[in-house]
């Protein structure tokens, strides 16, 4: 893919605490951006909140989740070592 540059003016504080944040994710300050604006293309909004708010799209992904779970199916047990668990996947 093609890599197009955008220059933009931000405090150094933003800046600053963003690349940190991003850091801690083990993400670039570019991730950060290129995801904020493939979300602005996906959703045609933009959203500026400190609280998570459940977006339509995780909803509908969510759904058949909770239907299983109270259903109990596609459920697996709590595995008591990274073996146990292996052992599990395996075994499907």
């Amino acid at each position: 893919m093609a890599k197009a540059v955008i220059n933009i003016k931000t405090d150094k504080e933003v800046k600053a605490n963003v690349q940190k944040l991003a850091e801690e994710l083990g993400i670039s300050l570019s991730d950060i951006i290129n995801a904020s604006l493939r979300n602005f293309i996906r959703l045609r909004e933009v959203r500026i909140s400190s609280v998570p708010q459940m977006t339509m799209e995780l909803e509908k992904l969510l759904g058949p989740v909770e239907s299983d779970i109270k259903a109990g199916k596609n459920l697996s047990s709590g595995f008591s070592s990274p073996e146990a668990m292996e052992s599990y996947l395996n075994s499907l």
